[in-house]
Order: C-alpha cells, then sequence, then structure tokens
C-alpha cells in the first residue's frame, strides 16, 4: 500500500540491491567467497604425522604445469633394508596410504615395470590414480618414470646416502615432479599432491624403521641379547631384492 511502512521481507530483499549495477552478483559472489572457502579447506587439512625418522621434511611448489616435490628423512636402518624396502612393489599397498595395488607386468635387467592404482585423497575430494611405472635400480639411486596411465607426467627418483654404518644411517631423498590429469584449480593440486607425497613418504620410513626393528629383534633372539637400536648387524639371508653394489 502506497505511503504504509515497508515489510521486514521487503527491507530484507531491498538490503541485497546493489547500489551500483553488477556490483553483486550471485556469480561475483561464489567467486569472491571461493578463494575463502578453499583458504578454509587448507587450513583444516590436517599434514600426515611425520615418522620418528630425523629430518623428515617434504616440500612441493608449483612449476608451471608441473609439481616439484622433495621430501627426505634421516633412517636407522642398513643400505639394504632401505633398498629393500623400496623395492618391494608388489607389497607397497600394504604400507603406502592411498596405494591400493601393485603389480610388477616385467622385468629387463635393472628396469621393473610396475602397474599401480590407488587414489589421492584431500578433504572432499578423490582423485583416483593408476599409472604405469618403470623403476630403474641404478645404485646408489632408484629412477622411476610414467610411461603410461591417469598421470599426466611423473618422473622422479629416490637417492639413498649411507651416513655412517656402525649404528647404521642412511639418508633418504625423493625428487621428483608431477602433473595429475584431474583439472584442479592450481593451489588444491598443489596441495594435494604434497599431501599425498607426504603420506606416502611416511608410509615408506616407517615400513623401514619396522623391518629394521624386526631385524634386530631377530638377531638379539638369536644371540640370546637384548634388541640395541643403536647395534648394527647384517641383514637375515633369504630372498629379496639385491641391495646397492651387490652381484647382480
Amino acid at each position: 500500500m502506497v505511503g504504509s511502512r515497508p515489510s521486514i521481507a521487503h527491507r530484507r530483499a531491498a538490503s541485497l540491491v546493489p547500489r551500483r549495477a553488477g556490483t553483486y552478483t550471485a556469480m561475483t559472489m561464489a567467486r569472491s567467497t571461493l578463494p575463502l572457502l578453499l583458504s578454509a579447506a587448507l587450513l583444516l587439512a590436517a599434514p600426515a604425522p611425520a615418522p620418528a625418522a630425523e629430518q623428515f621434511e617434504v616440500l612441493a611448489e608449483r612449476a608451471g604445469d608441473l609439481v616439484q616435490v622433495r621430501a627426505q628423512a634421516t633412517v636407522h636402518a642398513p643400505l639394504a633394508t632401505v633398498w629393500a624396502t623400496l623395492t618391494d612393489y608388489e607389497r607397497l599397498p600394504e604400507f603406502i596410504p592411498g596405494m591400493k595395488h601393485s603389480r610388477i607386468l616385467a622385468r629387463n635387467g635393472a628396469t621393473t615395470t610396475v602397474a599401480q592404482s590407488g587414489e589421492a585423497r584431500f578433504l572432499f575430494l578423490s582423485v583416483p590414480v593408476e599409472v604405469t611405472v618403470e623403476s630403474t635400480e641404478r645404485p646408489p639411486n632408484i629412477e622411476v618414470r610414467r610411461i603410461a596411465g591417469t598421470l599426466r607426467h611423473l618422473q622422479g627418483r629416490y637417492e639413498t646416502q649411507v651416513i655412517t654404518t656402525a649404528p647404521p644411517v642412511v639418508h633418504l631423498r625423493w625428487i621428483g615432479t608431477i602433473a595429475p590429469a584431474a583439472d584442479l584449480p592450481p593451489l588444491i593440486g598443489e596441495t594435494l599432491i604434497r599431501l599425498q607425497i607426504q603420506e606416502q613418504f611416511a608410509g615408506m620410513v616407517q615400513e623401514i624403521e619396522r623391518r629394521d626393528s624386526a631385524r634386530r629383534r631377530a638377531l638379539a633372539a638369536r644371540d640370546g641379547k637384548p634388541a640395541d637400536a643403536g647395534t648394527a648387524g647384517p641383514a637375515p639371508a633369504g630372498p629379496g631384492p639385491n641391495p646397492p653394489g651387490a652381484q647382480r
């Protein structure tokens, strides 16, 4: 009614009308709030718990269409244990988070072709990953490259460096570049890769530590002595990949 006081509904509706045409539309409001939502999601993303290894660190930064990744840790284990864990391809799903399947397709000298599948998870996102890689063992490094799969790019290497042999200490590094197949926002894609690599690298380090602890317990039981975390000894004999420097 003309001259009557506007209703509460009308006043609320009027408060949403922009003072300048085109200033606040549903699309522009969505665009302006998306960075805030992504920032909140990143703050809520808890990093994977780091293992007990020293100097555990994972860094990732975007370089064009690729994400450069550097991961490192110092583990108290013999090089033979580290190498055997890195090359235990078909058992990787038992201790690598997010990996569901890992199957050896072929061996050709120092190169092993492996088909792997799993998923990368980040909050509400779950990105399936299927990739076939060639893993070439050139002690003291293992070079890995993608030859097929949903990842657009994957190339890198594990580097192993013996710090001391008594007690056994090895510095382990992963250096590489990755590009996911999914068209994710740059900030989300980079964070997704960093968190996934952090989880997987932590899983690898924890398995190395677990295997060395079992090795030391077995040695202590054989010798009738208590296991000493700082005492190194030869790894138990058995089947498995040759350690660096071993005769092939």
